[in-house]
């Protein structure tokens, strides 16, 4: 039997907090789309959505300490510092595009904004979804072949989002504050379709 098919303690120790990771991203990406959605009423939720990228630092220190603490693990080592990097950009964009809604004094959302943060959360309902069944490295190719969908969607919003800004003789320091927030959005997305790539990788390995 090779080793990493046996479950020891402290495997599933690095599987709980993958999960625990996956689960903080769909909250951070929920209170944007929340945020979004009706904003600027509920422009607070920028708060919680700080505390996420807080709780999402704390997750991939414990990660990474487990790591220098375990001799054998049950992913590669390479595989499970890259995870929980990527896992930690999704949350960290996530949360920059809250942060810059209140720094450019945003005074009403862009619709596409609005779909781009619904893109994020069907994304990032994927991720957490995926991350109980890292444990068997089974059923992984069926969310990261969505997140690859949702990545596509995503990049043809952008492109039309910043396309629109030239349209109508938009404010230029508006264009620029809302290209800014619209790259951000597209970079939170583009890193959940990171995080899919290191689980095919995964899944691949350990088939």
């Amino acid at each position: 039997m090779r080793l990493s098919r046996v479950v020891a303690p402290r495997d599933r120790e690095f599987f709980d907090l993958f999960e625990e990771a996956g689960g903080n991203i769909l909250r951070a990406a929920g209170l944007l789309e929340e945020m979004l959605r009706d904003f600027p009423e509920r422009s607070e939720l920028a708060r919680d959505i700080l505390i996420c990228e807080q709780e999402g630092d704390r997750i991939t220190h414990d990660i990474i300490q487990r790591l220098n603490q375990t001799y054998v693990t049950p992913l590669d080592r390479e595989d499970i510092h890259e995870l929980a990097a990527a896992l930690d950009d999704v949350v960290d964009y996530t949360e920059e595009v809250a942060d810059y809604l209140g720094l450019y004094k945003i005074e009403a959302p862009m619709e596409q904004a609005q779909e781009l943060a619904g893109v994020l959360h069907q994304a990032a309902r994927q991720i957490a979804q995926a991350m109980p069944r890292l444990r068997g490295f089974k059923d992984l190719s069926h969310f990261t072949v969505e997140i690859n969908r949702l990545e596509n969607d995503g990049d043809r919003i952008t492109r039309e989002a910043i396309a629109s800004l030239f349209d109508d003789g938009i404010d230029p320091m508006v264009v620029i504050r809302w290209k800014d927030i619209f790259e951000r959005l597209e970079e939170a997305i583009d890193a959940t379709e990171h995080v899919a790539n290191i689980l095919e990788g995964v899944a691949i390995k350990n088939s």
